[in-house]
């Protein structure tokens, strides 16, 4: 399943979840039975309407039908609250069109009430022997009740419109958090970049310049997807492969990297730029640290529900500079931020002392399909 930011809602009526409806009818279900159990525990009280005490069955069957009538006109309200909101600067014009529709639903309600009692054959209402007369003597009894009913739907529809807007302003603060940390990810590694090719300048000049054009390639990929907070893994990897690209030219043959990516991975969605960081982590405090060869080993897999990305060096591990993990540089810094932000407590990430030596990080978020076709990457040893 694929995630997508939320739409925008509606000013007032957003196209509410199933169980909110499931709610509503069940809230006018309980205040029907409330009704019913009053007027069958006072029935007595009643002598005017029932010459004689009713039973829980007539009582219901006369209730019920007034109260999930209500609820069945709550999604036209909701509807027509959207339409016409209670909003400044056409306020008065607004009220009085409220106050129409109050009016229009209220009679509407009672008077296909009456019917469906007719229908039903409510004692009280057969007493008066035929329809014609059930609405002359009935037909504008108890509207007030009708009126309280409408404001009510009125009230309940406003309280969830001004929560889907108290939400959607959470949404565009996670966002806006969001992109402010990818935007501090971007610099710090074209800073590091930067800084190697100055440092390469002097000592070879023509790998200089095939890092900077590396480097062009790679803003080049990160630029086409600036917008995007996840990709696509498959995107993630050309990423990947690209920024290599340009580490390769620094450190020759000294580094090699693996890559085993199951191909039911490829179009998981993952975090924009998350394993970059990851991998330049590796470079910066494992790979560049050891005198002889370095090694990385890049793994993606899929279990339960969830998608597992691995990176693992062969470098001295996180007794490098005894720091706890969550103290090793800016990049692993924003990236746990970032993946929290994406996904709360619904992703993990951990870095532990590598079996045989190096530092491993395990990262898993929830597993979610772009549902998009391209060619798959290379992986494999280089």
């Amino acid at each position: 399943m694929k995630r997508t930011p939320p739409q925008e809602p509606s000013a007032l009526a957003p196209k509410l979840h199933w169980r909110l409806w499931a709610c509503v009818f069940a809230g006018w279900t309980l205040i029907g039975l409330t009704f019913t159990l009053n007027y069958y525990l006072f029935a007595d009280h009643y002598v005017a309407i029932f010459k004689q005490p009713p039973s829980l069955r007539e009582m219901l069957i006369w209730e019920l039908p007034y109260w999930l009538l209500w609820a069945l006109l709550s999604p036209a309200i909701f509807r027509f609250t959207e339409r016409f909101p209670l909003e400044r600067g056409r306020l008065l014009r607004t009220a009085w069109l409220h106050v129409a529709a109050c009016f229009a639903f209220s009679l509407a309600h009672r008077a296909t009430y009456l019917l469906v009692g007719w229908l039903l054959h409510v004692a009280v209402y057969r007493q008066l022997a035929s329809l014609p007369v059930l609405y002359d003597f009935l037909f504008l009894f108890n509207l007030p009740t009708g009126f309280m009913c409408y404001a009510t739907i009125l009230l309940v529809s406003y309280a969830l419109a001004y929560y889907r807007r108290f939400q959607q302003a959470q949404h565009q603060t996670t966002l806006a958090q969001l992109e402010a940390l990818k935007m501090q990810l971007q610099p710090h590694f074209l800073f590091n970049a930067l800084n190697s090719i100055s440092a390469l300048v002097e000592e070879d000049a023509e790998a200089a310049q095939e890092m900077l054009a590396r480097l062009g390639d790679f803003l080049r990929l990160t630029l086409d997807n600036s917008g995007a907070q996840e990709v696509p893994l498959r995107e993630e990897l050309r990423f990947l492969h690209c920024y290599l690209d340009i580490e390769r030219v620094r450190f020759q043959d000294r580094l090699t990297v693996q890559m085993e990516i199951e191909p039911a991975t490829l179009d998981a969605l993952v975090p924009n730029l998350i394993l970059q960081p990851l991998v330049e982590n590796s470079l910066r405090h494992g790979i560049a640290a050891r005198v002889g060869p370095g090694r990385i080993e890049i793994r993606a897999s899929r279990a339960e529900g969830r998608l597992r990305l691995e990176v693992k060096d062969n470098g001295p591990g996180l007794h490098l500079d005894g720091s706890a993990s969550s103290k090793r540089g800016l990049g692993f810094k924003l990236t746990r931020e970032r993946l929290e932000g994406l996904y709360a407590e619904q992703q993990r990430l951990t870095l532990a002392d590598a079996p045989g030596g190096g530092l491993a990080v395990q990262l898993e978020i929830p597993f979610a399909t772009a549902g998009l076709v391209a060619s798959e990457p290379t992986a494999g040893v280089s």
